[in-house]
């Protein structure tokens, strides 16, 4: 009878160790919903015609890729993507492009954040993003409450700044190591196949929800699956 009682709690202890401590969130597409045309519509106000080749749904190439990988500065890019124009960009100029991308900001998607927290868990940005984009997104200006992305998340892992991009497994692994916590341990939403792939190939749990779709519910009902006692 003992042994039974000691298996059982063996069992019990085991399972505890792989329930979710932290989720991790792409920003566009899930924190927020994204418009690729529009963003292209944007870069082409400013000069850069040629946008629709040059600009990517997930993972950016080029100057722009090398933007959010770190390679190179805002400013690198600024006088890169003035070559590109043939004429000279601001700064200004060249955030406006970027925030093409950003379409509309779900009130669900804010309230979902914030209940996460408030149940416990530790929420962490996982995004492949740029000086430009961050500059607003961290800012007063970005939920329409006065407050930045950064009242939403314990810790923000952006690509620019650490060096490597999704769908790199570099990078996964490096926001599990700072965050402490086993594969298991971490749950990734991303709107992109290619990112979700690579996490769940390291033992990371995944969500795929589309652009923009509310993914609470179904969130909610992984974390039910995953954690049992949710």
């Amino acid at each position: 009878m003992c042994k039974i009682k000691a298996n059982f709690l063996t069992l019990q202890i085991k399972a505890r160790l792989f329930m979710i401590h932290t989720i991790a969130f792409d920003m566009g597409g899930v924190v927020f919903e994204i418009d690729k045309q529009r963003a292209i519509r944007h870069f082409a106000e400013i000069g850069v015609t040629q946008a629709a080749s040059l600009l990517d749904d997930f993972q950016q190439v080029g100057i722009f890729g090398e933007l959010e990988s770190g390679a190179i500065t805002d400013e690198q890019f600024r006088a890169s993507l003035s070559d590109i124009a043939g004429k000279p960009l601001t700064w200004e100029q060249c955030q406006y492009g970027w925030l093409g991308y950003y379409k509309q900001l779900h009130q669900y998607s804010l309230d979902g954040l914030m209940d996460l927290r408030r149940r416990g868990y530790r929420l962490c940005l996982l995004s492949n993003t740029n000086p430009y984009m961050m500059s607003w997104v961290r800012s007063s200006e970005f939920d329409g409450h006065g407050n930045g992305i950064d009242r939403y998340f314990d810790a923000l892992y952006l690509s620019y700044e650490m060096g490597v991009m999704k769908p790199d497994r570099r990078i996964f692994e490096m926001v599990l190591e700072r965050e402490g916590v086993a594969p298991g341990e971490m749950l990734f939403i991303d709107d992109s196949a290619h990112n979700t792939g690579v996490a769940a190939e390291l033992g990371i749990n995944t969500l795929q929800p589309a652009n923009g779709a509310d993914w609470r519910e179904p969130l909610n009902n992984l974390l039910q699956t995953l954690n049992h006692d949710e």
